[in-house]
């Protein structure tokens, strides 16, 4: 299983929804279920968010490559996880 990071901010509209998205197809294909995400709030840690090239949250890296950035579908989100188990 591949390393998942998501970088959010508290209280974003996006995140939230990317967050139930997430669940939502976690439910719906048992092959998901296992995939840990990192979720790492970029203001409380900056010095790591930093490091990461992206501008928009919800922002998702897969092994360090950014997969999805900004506003969510259930595509982009799926591809995250589908990155993740290959």
């Amino acid at each position: 299983m591949k390393k998942v990071i998501m970088f959010y901010m508290e209280g974003c509209p996006h995140c939230a929804r990317a967050r139930k998205m997430v669940e939502a197809l976690k439910q719906k294909h048992p092959e998901y279920r296992d995939v840990e995400i990192e979720e790492t709030d970029e203001n409380k840690n900056s010095d790591m968010a930093s490091e990461y090239d992206y501008y928009y949250v919800p922002a998702y890296f897969v092994d360090g490559k950014k997969l999805h950035e900004g506003v969510p579908s259930f595509e982009a989100i799926e591809s995250v996880l589908k990155a993740a188990i290959e």
